[in-house]
This record gives structure tokens, sequence and C-alpha cells, in this order.
């Protein structure tokens, strides 16, 4: 499987890279100049008549940021981890961080209606859920030409949603959902009053056979709302519980995960579709391993093992400049969800909502697609450019599988297959065919479904230019660019800013003049203003630390699994959004009319910041 997000130099610093004095080392990995403040990331010099706290491991930072950052219980060094015996005096202690009780088993998930033997409300299925299409990278090869990289792409196709009303619960499939919140002590004031206001909106937009259940987190966490149907006796209980979150102590995204890993594996009732949001807007200050050498190896394979074993999707939002997207897309990717980037406050919202009109509009589960070669001699398949979609070709190079899981509505997929084609003495050659086999997610039959075989024309001579499939094109640009932005993101995080805004330039420069970007193709279009972005964010290290590296993520992990992600330009912005769906489109629409209202601080909050 194509991942190259995975590897080991990715979260490295370049070793050719001498640092310049003198410098330390961030949770990161990457070096960072101690003449900085972590935290606010501007310079320290005495000149400012600003009060510098040096810490017991030596690291400094100015006063007004670490006392800030400390007095909501986070005793741990934001650059070498170390915990603190000694924190800034003048830290208000008076108000203790929130303690989470300790629980024991979730088997308290509210029962499904059951009729007959059936959930309620579930509806046959009249029409197919999926369409299927095979397209060659050329037509025609002459008989006397081998090839080693040629194309084939796979497109898969859902249905339209017949309703996302709630009106009309039997049209679509039900959904359990796990919200995992982060109200620690960074999230005070307005971000935990957007955060509530965010979650009553999908509180709103659920259905009565939508279940819910939140977990808070901190220094620990625990279930502030138990799986419950969204009647509306339902939503004003969950709304109640949402309202009644307070904000303190540190960031322990792994217990979070634990207890919503916990609440999916308890629960003794399952609607078709399942799924979890996870919000953080900081870095986890209890899990991380306090070894400089390898310590993001060893988080990626602990965070691993604390994902539901029956693997949903995970859909994760970074919120602000100070949260781990890196954690956050890793997480997103192994569970085969998306990693948004919320950059701006006001916008977590639409954010939100653009995920949960995915959700509610899931039309195909579980979906498997399988490749089989046709012509008996010479013909392989080489690899597969899946994404983040896991695939595997066979030994003999003849067949390969890709796991697609969950569609929502109106959603495309595309793969391309990358064949081997042996001369040939015929006329024509048959290539491929392939069959889906997955789950309607409204009827719940199990569907299986067979493409038309591939052929393409073995002339004796070529005449006229060698026209490539647009559709082809433009997919071939999407794992180029993808790949750009992969190799940007390490040199960037090695401090080689330079080389990587040049392999993204490059890239850009080679996009325009490729056939489908000329042709005005959207997702090319998208592409290309992505690029532009990306190379503004990497104009200074500061830019990079603050949104670059998260806007980074953010876009691969949208072009691998090709599903949207909230991201800058934000949601109902001019620029193109890649794959976002009607569904996703209303859903955001909806948000955005109601406007954004945040509460002004008091005085006694304002003294506090």
């Amino acid at each position: 499987m194509e991942n190259p997000n995975n590897s080991r130099e990715a979260t490295l610093p370049d070793p050719s890279s001498p640092p310049p004095p003198p410098r330390s080392t961030s949770s990161s990995g990457l070096p960072f100049s101690k003449n900085k403040c972590a935290i606010c990331l501007d310079e320290i010099r005495k000149e400012d008549g600003k009060a510098i706290f040096t810490a017991e491991c030596s690291h400094s930072f100015h006063f007004d940021c670490i006392t800030s950052n400390v007095k909501h219980g986070n005793r741990i060094c934001p650059l070498c981890r170390t915990e603190w015996k000694q924190v800034p005096l003048f830290v208000d202690n008076r108000v203790p961080a929130p303690t989470f009780p300790v629980q024991t088993g979730f088997e308290d998930d509210e029962p499904l209606v059951v009729q007959n033997g059936q959930p309620s409300g579930v509806a046959a299925a009249h029409r197919q859920a999926l369409e299927i299409k095979l397209l060659p990278q050329v037509s025609a090869v002459e008989k006397s030409v081998a090839r080693g990289d040629f194309a084939v792409l796979v497109h898969l196709k859902a249905a339209e949603g017949v309703s996302d009303d709630n009106d009309r619960p039997e049209t679509r499939a039900p959904l359990d959902l796990i919200a995992v919140l982060d109200v620690s002590g960074s999230m005070e004031g307005t971000k935990l009053h957007l955060l509530k206001n965010a979650v009553a909106f999908v509180i709103d937009n659920l259905g009565e056979r939508d279940r819910l259940s939140v977990i808070a987190f901190s220094s620990g966490a625990r279930r502030l709302f138990p799986l419950r149907l969204m009647s509306e006796r339902g939503k004003r209980q969950a709304i109640q519980a949402v309202n009644s979150l307070v904000a303190g102590g540190g960031t322990n995204i792994a217990e979070g995960l634990k207890i919503g890993a916990r609440v999916i594996a308890d629960k003794r009732w399952k609607n078709p579709v399942s799924g979890m949001m996870l919000l953080s807007d900081g870095q986890d200050n209890f899990t991380l391993s306090r070894s400089h050498s390898h310590s993001q190896v060893r988080l990626r394979a602990d965070y691993e093992s604390l994902l539901p074993s029956s693997r949903i999707p995970i859909h994760t939002f970074g919120f602000g400049v100070d949260h781990d997207a890196e954690l956050m897309h890793t997480i997103s990717q192994v569970s085969s969800g998306t990693f948004s980037f919320i950059e701006t406050e006001t916008v977590i919202r639409d954010a939100f909502a653009q995920c949960i009109g995915g959700l509610l509009s899931v039309v195909v589960l579980d979906q498997v697609v399988e490749i089989e070669c046709l012509h008996e001699e010479g013909l392989k398949i080489s690899s597969i450019k899946a994404g983040s979609y896991r695939s595997r070709v066979s030994s003999d190079g003849r067949t390969a599988k890709i796991d697609v899981g969950d569609m929502y509505a109106e959603e495309e997929r595309d793969f391309l297959v990358i064949l081997e084609i042996p001369r040939c003495d015929d006329e024509s050659m048959p290539l491929v065919k392939i069959r889906c086999v997955y789950k309607d997610a409204v009827s719940r039959e199990i569907v299986r479904m067979e493409s038309e075989e591939l052929s393409i024309q073995r002339p004796r001579e070529m005449t006229g230019e060698e026209v490539v499939s647009v559709e082809v094109d433009r997919q071939l640009n999407r794992f180029l660019v993808s790949e750009a932005m992969s190799e940007a993101r390490v040199l960037a995080d090695g401090g080689d800013l330079e080389g990587a805004v040049g392999v993204l330039r490059n890239r850009e420069r080679e996009l325009a003049e490729t056939q489908s970007a000329r042709a005005r193709d959207g997702l090319c279009l998208s592409l290309s203003s992505e690029l532009g972005a990306l190379q503004e964010r990497m104009s200074s290290r500061r830019m990079y630390e603050r949104s670059g590296r998260a806007y980074a993520f953010s876009s691969m992990s949208s072009h691998s699994a090709q599903r949207a992600t909230a991201r800058w330009p934000v949601c109902g912005s001019a620029a193109p959004q890649a794959y976002q769906t009607s569904s996703m489109a209303r859903m955001v629409s909806r948000s955005q009319e109601l406007g954004i209202k945040t509460p002004k601080p008091s005085p006694a909050r304002r003294d506090r910041s």
C-alpha cells in the first residue's frame, strides 16, 4: 500500500542539517531554539522587560506564558516532557483540576427499537447503491510494445442519498456516534463555548434512531453521557450534559481514546453505522515517552493499541495552533478516518457539520474490491495506488484486493491499478475485470457486483498522437501532489523550508502543464490552490509551526482518503472544496445560517488570562 507518511524519517529531523547553537529538542523531535519561548514562539529577550521563568530542566519561557499553562494543572515541560517539581509562583491553585471517577463497564447503551427481530424503520433496497467504471490510460497500444507502467482507473460512485431529513428516518442508515472532547485548561473561555455550541448543533441534527455518547478528557477521562437514542428527551439530556462541561487540567488524549474504545466494545446493540469524533487543542502531556530517541515511533504504536478493536473510523479535529497534528493525523489514518485542521475558532461548528453530514448519509458499508487479470500470458499487476486504503497484490501478480470500507452518498473512489502489459499479436487484449462486495447500509443486505471486462486495442502501428484519458490523468495528478506534500512536510520538519517550498513549486508548475489541469478540471484547481496555500504556510518557521504542518497533514488526509476535511480555505470559501458531497454541503450551510455568537469574557476572566 502506498503510504509514505508512516516512514520513520517523517518524524525525525534531518541529521545532515547542523542546528544553529544553542538549540534544544521539542516534543515532536524537532530542534527548537533556546532563545524562543516554546509557548508563544516569540524571542526571549531581557531588554523587553518581560519576566522570564527558567525551569529545573533548564528550558526558559516567558513568565506570563508558562503561568497561563500551569495554572490548569500542567506541570510537564512543553519541550522535553520533564515533570516539574517546582512551578512558577502566583499560580492560582485554589481551582482544582476536575477529577474523573473510575468507570468499570459501559454495557448500558440504550436498546434499539426492534420489530420482528429487525430494528424498526429498515427499508428494502430499491436500487443499486454503487456504480463501477473501468478506464484505461490509453485505448490502444502497438502490438510490438510492452509497457511496465500502464494505468487502469477503477472508478466507484455511491448512489445519491434518498434523504438526510430526520422526518423520514427509514431512508438512511442510523448512526452510533462517540464524541471525545478535550476540556483541558487551554479550552477555557471562548473555545469551550464554541465547542459546546458545535456539539449542540450535532445533537440537534441527529435523528431519533441515532445514538450518541459523549466523553470528556483532560488530565483523565470519563464518559459524560452514555450511548442514548436521540429522541427529544435524549437530546435534552445530551445538551444538558455538554453544557455542564468545565475546562481544567492537562491533556490526556490516550485516556479519552481508551474510554471511547470501551464504549464501542461494550455496547450490546449496534447501529449499522458507527463513528468517533475526537477533538483536541493541545499536546498529550501524559502519554508521550520522555525518552528523546525514537519517541514518536513508540508513540505511534502505543496509540494504535488504544483504538477500538471493531475498527470504526475516528475523525480527528486539531483545534488551534498548539495541537499535535501528526498524532491526530496518525489516529485518523490508522482507523480509516480523516483529520481536519480547525485553525479559526469560529469555524469549529462548520467542521463538525461537514463531518456529520457525511456520517448521516452512509449508503455502502464494508466494501471490498477484487481485481483479476484476464489476458493469460505476461499480464501482471505491479502495484495499486490506493492512498490510505489497504491494498494487497497476490504473489503471482494476477489478482489484487482493496479494502474500501464505507462510502457516503454521492462519494467517489478512484484507484489506479498499474499493469505490466506484454507484447501481443491479437487485435485486442482483455486486461482486467473487478468484483465488489459490500453491505447496503439501508437494507443491510450483502450485495455482489461484477464489472464488464476492460480491453484495449493492439494495432500494428499507431496513427496520430497518443491521447491520455483525462480521468486517469487527474488521478495521477492527485497522487503526485499528495506525494509532493508528504515530501515537503518531511523537509520542513527537518528544517529545510526552502527545499520544501521548492518541491511544492515544481509540482505546481508540472501540474499546470497536464491535460486535466489545462481542461480546468475541478480537482486540479483544488490541488493547485492547496499547493499555493501550503507554500505560503512554509514561508517561515513560525508560520509552518503554527499552521503549515497541520494544513499539510489535513490535505494529505483528504486526498489519500478522497474525503472532504475542514482546513483553510474553510468550508464556504470561494476555493473549490474537494470531495464535498451534497449532504455535507447542506449541513455546512445549515451551520453557517445560524451565525456565530461568542461570549464576552467577564472582567475576572480577563484578569486571569
